[in-house]
């Protein structure tokens, strides 16, 4: 499995879906924000815990079309169905690189974007650890809509209309776990990192089931 992860991560940066397009997309979303709200530092304090999860939701959806999209293009995908590795650890393997090559950048791009919000100093662990905790969930979600979408001629928007309601959850989580005031930090890790869980352990064979109609 894990040639195939190292596989897709060298693909994702050639194909300029690596770390560099996400961190970008990452800083565009959060410096827009001043922009439209203004240079209120207390109203940018308040809002930044949304703004940076929100921020790292898009920017795991830009590349989520691409997990299986390239290897159905050009029969790669066919190759590997055939192969010793069940369709399960496939999903598995190409969620683990989708995740390695977003939701770990984010992770650490996180807290300079922290400073740049005003975020509240007692925050930033909190930050840290819930995107670290909550993004795995994003691109196993994220890899299921793109294996019930994978046939579809310009499939990006149903893709994005398929997971962004099952991204609200966690959204809403990691943004209160950051939140100033909040004093169940624990509780609120606690069922983000079983939500990851969750989609770790189900959805790589929901996602094998999805390619196996898509494939016949």
């Amino acid at each position: 499995m894990w040639p195939l992860i190292f596989r897709d991560i060298k693909l994702a940066i050639r194909s300029g879906g690596g770390f560099a397009l996400t961190l970008s997309f990452f800083l565009i979303v959060v410096m827009i924000v001043p922009f439209g709200v203004g240079a209120n530092l207390d109203l940018l304090s308040r809002i930044a815990p949304g703004i940076l999860w929100i921020g790292a939701l898009l920017s795991c959806l830009l590349s989520l079309d691409r997990i299986f999209q390239l290897d159905w293009e050009d029969g790669t995908l066919e190759a590997l169905a055939t192969s010793p590795i069940p369709l399960s650890g496939i999903a598995t393997a190409k969620a683990t690189a989708h995740w390695i090559t977003t939701g770990l950048p984010i992770t650490i791009a996180s807290i300079p974007l922290g400073y740049l919000l005003n975020l509240d100093i007692n925050s930033y662990m909190w930050l840290f650890i819930s995107i670290a905790l909550g993004t795995p969930s994003l691109s196993f979600i994220g890899a299921f809509g793109a294996a019930l979408t994978v046939g579809v001629k310009r499939g990006g928007l149903l893709l994005s209309l398929l997971v962004l309601p099952l991204y609200i959850p966690t959204l809403m989580l990691g943004a209160q776990c950051v939140s100033k005031g909040t004093n169940n930090h624990l509780e609120l890790l606690a069922l983000i990192t079983a939500i990851s869980f969750l989609c770790i352990a189900l959805l790589p064979l929901a996602c094998a089931i999805a390619l196996r109609a898509n494939l016949k």
